[in-house]
């Protein structure tokens, strides 16, 4: 999974715990992940409790489909020439939806692996989310946080969550596709996103419908639909901005 990392970033965002890394909102190669995940509690779990705890009150309430899991977050990550790499806490969903609200977003890192699916005639496919849910009607790749059943040996495994959300959220099965050589990144507001192409012998059409199908005998209802993606037009879908770096990258250079 190594990529070449001889590339030129003229232009880097020298900011916070970002500094030399490329510009946000920009796609870029990685040569590999190594996301440890420590013992205890994050600091920003331990700083925050009431408010976390006061804020979880106002959006159960608010939603109340709502479920207070546990993910992986980040205390700190580095770039450089072997990819990326960081260390993390296992935390309470509660306290990353603090954190999101946050106009700076210090404290912590999210990140998590998105699972890029390729149709075999040039689209894009990704998934319309429920109204129950924490981004409710937004689209993008079926992906999600990383998870305590994604760690192996106090690491995360990156691939094992892009298999099980793959899986789950639209019944595809990646081991049926071809992956692409690279591992790629972007990031934006304390929030990094790792990037794997899977390519499928199917349509974009026949990708929806099975998509479709997988809907009607799902047990979490996660998800409200599938789309097809044909260009970069931002205003096409209600894209959660994650996608736009990615739908930019892809069909103005990966699908040029």
């Amino acid at each position: 999974m190594k990529t070449n990392l001889n590339v030129n970033f003229p232009n880097t965002d020298f900011s916070d715990d970002f500094a030399g890394w490329p510009l946000e909102a920009t796609v870029f190669p990685i040569a590999g992940v190594d996301l440890k995940v420590m013992p205890g509690t994050h600091p920003f779990v331990a700083a925050e409790e009431a408010a976390i705890r006061e804020n979880w009150v106002k959006e159960s309430a608010a939603n109340p489909a709502l479920f207070d899991g546990r993910l992986v977050f980040q205390r700190r990550l580095t770039f450089g020439e072997d990819g990326i790499s960081g260390e993390g806490y296992v935390v309470p969903f509660s306290a990353f939806m603090w954190w999101r609200r946050q106009p700076e977003r210090q404290g912590g890192i999210h990140i998590f692996a998105y699972p890029v699916l390729e149709s075999s005639d040039g689209a894009l496919v990704a998934i319309r989310m429920g109204a129950h849910t924490a981004n409710p009607g937004q689209v993008y790749f079926a992906a999600g946080s990383l998870e305590p059943e994604d760690i192996v040996d106090n690491n995360c495994d990156i691939e094992a969550n892009m298999r099980r959300e793959v899986h789950e959220e639209t019944g595809l099965d990646l081991a049926q596709s071809v992956a692409g050589q690279g591992l790629y990144a972007t990031h934006a507001r304390r929030t990094v996103t790792l990037i794997r192409l899977f390519r499928f012998d199917m349509t974009a059409d026949e990708m929806v419908k099975r998509i479709e199908a997988h809907m009607l005998v799902a047990e979490d209802k996660e998800i409200a639909g599938a789309v097809a993606i044909r260009s970069a037009d931002h205003a096409a879908h209600p894209y959660n901005i994650a996608m736009l770096p990615v739908i930019d990258w892809y069909f103005g250079k990966a699908g040029a």
